[in-house]
């Protein structure tokens, strides 16, 4: 996987994270990323192993969709497609995970049951402005649009598929915080994901954990 240089994508993560030090409840800190699909050598040994450890290597089962505070939602009739991806999709989860979150977070060997596909774009919006609204209160409404202009000019939304990464909230980047959300937008034909995570933190001082998740996947490398 390889990180996609974007100014605009990490103003916007700035200026939200800004915005939660002003006018918010608590602290945001965002990770908004936009990676290749295209696979280094590190990605094929990844894909290699999961291929080797899975029952069905064509396909790999997920549990069912939950929203940001960890809830499950409502079930969806949308049949068994809902609840499994390829193992190529499955794999490129997890090395987006490992690509954003390196050295302090390996997800090698999570399973496939610890991310769930999310039906449509509606469910994935209103979760991530109701998330942002109930910290920003009215001043997200003012960045709402330009917020999704610019992630649709990344990664063309409506061409995506949906998925998330369910927290154990103990042994990964999410756990201690007030709420988080996690969002992979997977463009199959541009063979790109832009992630957008999010944590929700107390007002205080910074922890080691907290810089780290603050920080880019290239100053992680250095």
């Amino acid at each position: 996987m390889k990180l996609l240089e974007n100014t605009y994508l990490d103003c916007l993560s700035e200026l939200i994270h800004t915005l939660s030090l002003t006018t918010g409840s608590c602290r945001l800190q965002l990770k908004l990323e936009s990676y290749s699909c295209k696979m280094n050598g590190e990605d094929k040994k990844l894909l290699r192993q999961i291929t080797n450890t899975s029952e069905d290597a064509g396909l790999q089962a997920l549990s069912p969709p939950s929203l940001g505070y960890g809830f499950p939602s409502p079930p969806t009739n949308t049949g068994q497609e809902q609840d499994a991806c390829s193992t190529r999709t499955f794999h490129c989860l997890v090395s987006t995970l490992n690509a954003s979150f390196r050295p302090d977070y390996d997800f090698s060997h999570a399973k496939s049951e610890e991310f769930s596909r999310i039906p449509n774009v509606n469910t994935v919006t209103t979760d991530i402005q109701n998330m942002f609204y109930t910290s920003l209160g009215d001043s997200f409404y003012d960045i709402k649009e330009h917020m999704w202009n610019t992630i649709d000019k990344e990664i063309n939304i409506h061409e995506c598929s949906f998925y998330r990464y369910n927290s154990d909230l103990d042994s990964d980047p999410y756990g201690e915080c007030l709420w988080y959300f996690n969002y992979f937008f997977y463009n199959k034909k541009m063979k790109r994901v832009l992630f957008f995570s999010c944590q929700a933190q107390p007002y205080g001082e910074v922890s080691d954990d907290e810089e780290m998740y603050y920080s880019s996947p290239e100053e992680n490398d250095d």
